[in-house]
């Protein structure tokens, strides 16, 4: 069973910066994807930011140019670096991980709030 765990949430301003990060309990090199995932206020959860083995990371339109994903390997870590920060960004974000058997897997969750 893979815990993740995710930090890095808060209350930013508007135009803020916020990095996300998810801690995963095994490695992170060979599995399939991990991503982030966000659920706004009466809306459902939607893709944010998604890696694959293929080595294509896709972005929700909303936020390209705006969010940047890295992986830390050593550390087994994903992270989200959220420049440009929008109140609409806001909502709860969820990291996700595919292992290698294709199991799926999703974080607690961290609150982000940006004030207009």
């Amino acid at each position: 069973q893979v815990q993740l765990v995710e930090s890095g949430g808060g209350l930013v301003q508007a135009g803020g910066s916020l990095r996300l990060a998810c801690a995963a309990s095994t490695s992170i090199i060979g599995i399939n994807a991990m991503g982030w995932y966000r659920a706004a206020p009466g809306k459902q959860r939607e893709m944010v930011a998604r890696w694959t083995r293929s080595g294509v990371t896709n972005y929700a339109d909303s936020v390209k140019g705006r969010f940047t994903l890295s992986r830390d390997n050593a550390k087994n870590t994903l992270y989200l670096q959220m420049d440009s920060l929008k109140p609409e960004d806001t909502g709860v974000y969820y990291c996700n991980l595919v292992d290698r058997y294709y199991s799926n897997y999703w974080g607690q969750g961290t609150q982000v709030t940006v004030s207009s």
